[in-house]
């Protein structure tokens, strides 16, 4: 499964294809990559890898050109952003900072990160351009249907969303220990302050996931208004 993204930049485009199935081979040896991918440098202390395993990063890897090709440009700068999924394609007029954080949110989610291997479902779903409410509707949304699943199967579901909340401390936790190894990186804040969107994000859910939640229960049907979908299931809940 491929994802195209490309960014149209005063006639000058840029384009990446997103493997969301791609491997990475921790044992293999690379030149002419930067030196802040190493594992080693700035290397985040909820990581569970080891020099010893790998000696890369395997989202800093993956993130590497990305970050290259945008490293001096101003986060406001406007860009054409064209997206395609094996499904239907997306366009839109934004923001250089709002279209890498969909890039790089993608990139992650799909990357070898023991941590960030958890978002790989909902890269599979991947929304470009997603806001915050998407991000906190899709998140919790794809978590019960992982729970649901487990119900079924007989193990003990977590229908409070504590796991969802733990998930997304560390997101946090690895998001900001990126974007110190990204800081070496950059000269302009494109690629930073997209990362700090994302970071934003993460952090919606770990500190404040219940209000979150109440800001988007209006956007839910009213059951009184809708008796069709009035069904109970014994045993469910």
């Amino acid at each position: 499964m491929n994802i195209h993204y490309r960014f149209d930049i005063e006639n000058q485009p840029l384009e990446y294809d997103v493997d969301v199935d791609r491997e990475f081979d921790f044992r293999q040896k690379r030149e002419d990559i930067p030196e802040w991918t190493k594992l080693r440098h700035k290397q985040c202390p909820n990581c569970p890898l080891t020099v010893k395993d790998c000696e890369y990063c395997p989202a800093a890897v993956d993130l590497a050109k990305v970050v290259t090709d945008f490293q001096g440009l101003p986060a406001i700068k406007q860009s054409g952003v064209s997206v395609v999924t094996p499904e239907r394609e997306y366009y839109k007029q934004t923001s250089l900072e709002e279209g890498l954080r969909s890039l790089m949110g993608l990139i992650m989610a799909t990357s070898d990160c023991p941590i960030l291997h958890q978002l790989k479902p909902n890269a599979r779903n991947h929304l470009p351009f997603a806001t915050q409410d998407d991000f906190i509707i899709r998140s919790t949304a794809l978590y019960l249907l992982r729970q649901y699943f487990n119900y079924r199967e007989g193990k003990r579901p977590d229908w409070e969303l504590q796991g969802l909340i733990s998930l997304n401390v560390e997101l946090q936790t690895l998001n900001q220990a990126l974007w110190e190894r990204m800081k070496d990186a950059c000269d302009g804040d494109s690629n930073l302050k997209a990362l700090l969107s994302f970071l934003d994000m993460a952090s919606s859910v770990s500190y404040s996931l219940e209000g979150q939640l109440q800001k988007v229960r209006e956007l839910m049907t009213d059951e009184m208004e809708s008796p069709a979908i009035d069904v109970r299931v014994q045993g469910l809940f």
